[in-house]
């Protein structure tokens, strides 16, 4: 499990991934959130902006990215 800590109150969906090593660039990300292949918290995410904040937890092909404060 990768973590990501906070330097602000959110991390947006797009930029975690990024920030995690799950995808290689922002259009990588744009285009496997909006495949429905992300999960936050459980529930398929389709926005790219969608705010992370402490505790979220992200899942993408296998991996679980946590976001903490």
């Amino acid at each position: 499990m990768e973590t990501i800590k906070l330097r602000d109150e959110y991390i947006k969906l797009g930029q975690a991934l990024k920030a995690a090593g799950m995808v290689g660039s922002g259009v990588d990300a744009k285009f496997v959130i909006e495949d429905g292949l992300v999960q936050v918290n459980g529930q398929v995410e389709h926005q790219r902006g969608k705010k992370l904040r402490a505790g979220d937890v992200v899942t993408f092909d296998g991996n679980t990215i946590k976001i903490e404060e």
